[in-house]
């Protein structure tokens, strides 16, 4: 015997927030649906021969023709926007999740479509059954209170992750409908979503809800300290742009005059940092900061970038130590990646080597300006700090060691300006997600010239150039903000079939 939910028939809007209200409506009927079957459970009900599903919600459009209607359109249908449009007639659609969490985002691609094809959008609740465990509430830890029996026996009422649902042929290209199938609106279905959200919490210690549209890697931990100073600074100014500071826990620390929210409370440092911590600093429109530290290595830079992809933020950029390779670099040194050597081997199998990874313009010209607004170096006189080249990225940081100079020669021949571990993979994953991407790198070190990594030469080169460093990313996102995000979303990052949803 299964049970469900009432079913909910598909209705059809013509109003985005209509739209959006009726799959906040049904998203909420199957979770609630499933809480209170979990709790049940977890009490000691009977659920023997009893199948409990709930399933999401999904949006769908019918489209008959290729014209395009919507504003900044030309007489041929051409758009000023890369997405917001399907490819051509058919039927197209995705399923959907936490509604609460992507809400402007959701109301905003249902307006472009409408806007673009006219007609109406079909929200109906879809087949695809939500796993109990991504219908968890944000402190709910039930699950931990049963007998390893009790937990076994899941598996025959609830619905559990399926990662047949959760691949990434979409975003990868690859995927094909079937005979009779729709083509996707979204590189992500509503359980891939739900997959990395979970995976967030997981590793940056804090809730998705945080994450702001602008996001910062790096891979030392002491751009974060730095970060952090930052962070608290700017909450002791009661006229910050900035309204919360967010740590690992989810420990909350409001703007000067600005009182506690419901939950605040519930946030607790944890007692050792998570793998790859997590720092927000928070506007109300979520066009604040996110900088995460990935640790080292490529497997870690793709780990992180596969989930927080799922956000769609506006940009991530970038900012981490490497080694120099021409003889005319300085400890302090800038690079700006403009191309990259993908040696790092983690993506080979999603992005062929033979994909070029191009520079997108407009992240490239706010890191050069932020570079000259924070150093206070003239443009013209910029090439004396910062060098504009290739990063080749490897997944073996001993590479120096390798016999017969063969890493050398490679990184000659493609005339890598600098190496590290994880830029190419960052930019490569922001290509294959469509996030728009950019690197800007300290030289740390020159292996090749014999000027190796100390602790003495590494504390002063720590002090002289991490705050700087850092500001100049955060300089980086306040131009790219003040510009309008529109401008980001770059057509170098769309295919030939695109789905509507940026």
């Amino acid at each position: 015997m299964q049970r469900s939910p009432d079913f909910t028939a598909p209705r059809f809007y013509d109003d985005p927030d209509a739209a959006l209200d009726q799959v906040q409506r049904i998203y909420q009927q199957s979770v609630d649906f499933l809480r209170k079957a979990l709790h049940d459970y977890v009490d000691g009900a009977d659920f023997h021969g009893v199948r409990v599903r709930a399933c999401y919600p999904y949006v769908r459009i019918h489209t008959h023709s290729n014209l395009r209607l919507g504003e900044g359109a030309d007489e041929l249908g051409r758009q000023r926007l890369s997405y917001g449009f399907v490819a051509g007639p058919g039927r197209f659609e995705t399923t959907l999740t936490r509604p609460d969490l992507y809400s402007d985002y959701y109301r905003e691609q249902f307006r472009l479509l409408l806007a673009n094809h006219g007609g109406e959008l079909e929200i109906g609740t879809s087949t695809q059954p939500i796993p109990i465990h991504f219908s968890f509430a944000e402190h709910d830890h039930v699950e931990g209170q049963m007998s390893v029996t009790r937990r076994a026996f899941m598996r025959d009422v609830f619905d559990l992750p399926d990662l047949t649902a959760m691949d990434d042929g979409i975003a990868n290209g690859t995927h094909e409908p079937g005979p009779g199938e729709p083509h996707p609106l979204s590189l992500f279905t509503a359980p891939r979503v739900d997959y990395s959200l979970q995976r967030m919490r997981h590793y940056t210690g804090t809730s998705p809800d945080w994450f702001q549209n602008f996001v910062l890697f790096t891979n030392y931990q002491f751009y974060i300290d730095e970060f952090i100073k930052l962070g608290h600074a700017e909450m002791a100014k009661p006229d910050s742009p900035y309204v919360a500071f967010i740590e690992p826990g989810n420990v909350v620390t409001r703007r000067n005059g600005l009182p506690p929210q419901p939950g605040d409370e519930l946030g607790h440092a944890p007692p050792r940092l998570p793998q790859m911590p997590g720092y927000h600093l928070v506007r109300e429109d979520r066009s604040g900061i996110t900088m995460v530290n990935i640790g080292v290595g490529p497997a870690n830079a793709k780990n992180i970038t596969d989930h927080i992809a799922v956000l769609r933020p506006h940009a991530w950029l970038m900012l981490g130590h490497c080694a120099g390779l021409r003889t005319n670099q300085q400890l302090g040194d800038y690079v700006l990646a403009h191309a990259y050597v993908r040696e790092d081997h983690v993506l080979d199998e999603e992005l062929p080597l033979w994909v070029p990874i191009p520079a997108l313009a407009e992240i490239q010209l706010a890191l050069e300006a932020a570079v000259a607004d924070v150093t206070g170096v003239a443009p013209n006189e910029l090439k004396r700090i910062m060098r504009t080249g290739t990063v080749a990225s490897t997944d073996n940081r001993n590479w120096e060691l390798l016999p017969n100079n063969t890493p050398q020669r490679r990184f000659s021949q493609s005339r890598a300006v600098a190496l590290d571990m994880e830029s190419a993979t960052i930019a490569a994953n922001g290509f294959r997600f469509r996030v728009p991407y950019g690197t800007l790198l300290c030289v740390s070190d020159k292996p090749l010239h014999g000027e190796i990594k100390l602790p003495g030469m590494a504390n002063h080169f720590y002090r002289e150039r991490v705050d700087q460093h850092l500001r100049i990313g955060i300089r980086t996102v306040e131009l790219l903000r003040a510009g309008g995000v529109n401008q980001l979303h770059s057509r170098k990052l769309r295919s030939f079939a695109e789905v509507a949803f940026q």
